[in-house]
């Protein structure tokens, strides 16, 4: 019967250690397992069996953020035995930092980082969040140390790389991966902030007048331009004139020609066989003209003949016996 107890005792025993030792670790998630107090393993995400009185989980110090306010900080360090192999994001606090330009600005930074290495993370360094914590701070104020206000907010990328470059190498003996860093705001002081609005207002408004000044000058060049362009057309329309005003002119002159070599064509028909020439005939036709024109007038009573004028009133006297014939 006692022997039976005993069994029974032990089997209870020997139940109940093996549920303490029954683990089960979710994905991306791990323990560190130490037995005697010496690191005995790592365990792996999926059920796991640890002997309860020789084996331990080690416990870390983990960072976790929160929302309530009675925390005089955004975060809280708390105890635990689970180590995250997740990507984790760490939200710190403002910092003041003085650039190299002497002025002190706020900037508040976000760090991207993931435990790969958790036996590191463990036996390499005391306080993980902590240490990380305090090496992106004083990283931070040695790379902005170096830059001026202006490259400061202007060189945001070039900031965050260096700033992963060299957390991520400090960091690599702790068994943790920097992925990225990221400047979340940089406040520049009151006096600075009210001198840079003045300064982009001034460039602003200087930007403003140039581009005033530009419209200005291209509208000038338009209108000089399209004056030029106007006076070229009137040239040529003057020009375009002129050439058939002077075509005009040819051909009339070319018609009288014609019409008056058809004249001289018939003249000489109607003639020929007389003494008359058709020189003679003509001259003898504008002379008779030209003597009706100086008689036309009212006060016209005296008339001029010239020298000569018997060799045309013989021509007109040949035009009458021309008629009669």
């Amino acid at each position: 019967m006692g022997i039976l107890i005993i069994l029974c005792l032990l089997a209870i025993v020997v139940g109940i250690s093996v549920l303490i030792g029954f683990k089960i670790i979710p994905q991306s998630e791990t323990k560190i397992i130490e037995r005697l107090g010496k690191y005995h393993r790592t365990l792996p995400s999926g059920v796991n069996i640890i002997w309860p009185i020789l084996d331990k989980a080690r416990v870390i110090r983990v960072r976790y953020p929160v929302e309530s306010s009675e925390y005089n900080s955004h975060v809280v360090i708390k105890e635990s035995t689970k180590i995250d192999l997740r990507e984790q994001v760490y939200d710190f606090p403002s910092q003041s930092v003085i650039t190299k330009d002497n002025v002190t600005t706020t900037i508040n930074a976000l760090l991207y980082f993931q435990i790969v290495d958790p036996v590191k993370a463990v036996y390499k360094i005391d306080n993980l969040p902590n240490a990380i914590e305090k090496l992106t701070q004083t990283t931070l104020r040695n790379v902005i140390g170096e830059l001026e206000l202006d490259e400061t907010l202007t060189s945001r990328d070039t900031i965050n790389s260096k700033l992963r470059a060299v957390l991520d190498d400090a960091t690599n003996k702790w068994g943790v991966k920097v992925n990225r860093v990221e400047l979340q705001d940089i406040t520049p002081p009151e006096s600075v902030r009210n001198a840079m609005e003045q300064q982009m207002q001034a460039e602003r408004e200087r930007r403003a007048k140039v581009l005033e000044a530009r419209g200005a000058k291209e509208a000038a060049i338009l209108k000089s331009e399209g004056e030029k362009e106007a006076q070229i057309n009137k040239a040529e329309a003057e020009k375009q004139t002129q050439i058939l005003k002077a075509e005009g002119i040819a051909e009339a002159k070319i018609a009288q020609a014609k019409a008056e070599a058809e004249a001289i064509t018939r003249i000489s028909a109607a003639i020929q066989g007389s003494q008359m020439t058709p020189a003679n005939y003509m001259l003898a036709d504008k002379y008779i003209s030209t003597l009706k024109e100086m008689v036309s007038g009212k006060d016209n009573k005296t008339v001029y003949l010239p020298y000569d004028a018997s060799s045309v009133l013989s021509s007109i006297g040949c035009i009458k016996d021309l008629f009669n014939k």
